[in-house]
């Protein structure tokens, strides 16, 4: 990946709390067909010390956009970057790929443990 996802300095450190983003504009490209993939990608993590900032997170996403890769390697790559550049307590990826030949796709991924906090 070429773009470098950036953080900030949690708030709060010393609570848990939820932190959801939604891009509703992801694309890649199907590695078969070389056809554009389109997703709704939603990220949900408990931050530790860190937090993701968004305007790099955004670049991120941007970054995907003329990559062959599938749905499934997608996902997992997301979770692997971004936890690794935050080390959240936990996170979750997942993502919502639209109907390509009839059937709608949603992966989903994630590691840590989640603490008890509704979502």
């Amino acid at each position: 990946m070429s773009f470098e996802i950036e953080t900030f300095p949690n708030p709060a450190p010393e609570r848990d709390y939820l932190i959801v983003h939604s891009c509703h504009e992801f694309t890649s490209v199907c590695p078969k067909t070389g056809l554009p993939d389109f997703a709704d990608i939603e990220l949900s993590y408990v931050p530790d010390e860190k937090c993701i900032e968004l305007k790099s997170l955004k670049y991120y996403y941007f970054d995907f956009r003329n990559q062959g890769i599938f749905f499934e390697a997608v996902i997992n790559r997301i979770l692997d970057e971004l936890s690794g550049a935050c080390s959240p307590r936990w996170m979750r990826v997942v993502g919502c790929f639209g109907v390509r030949g009839g059937i709608a796709s949603v992966v989903t991924a994630e590691c840590g443990t989640k603490p008890s906090i509704s979502d």
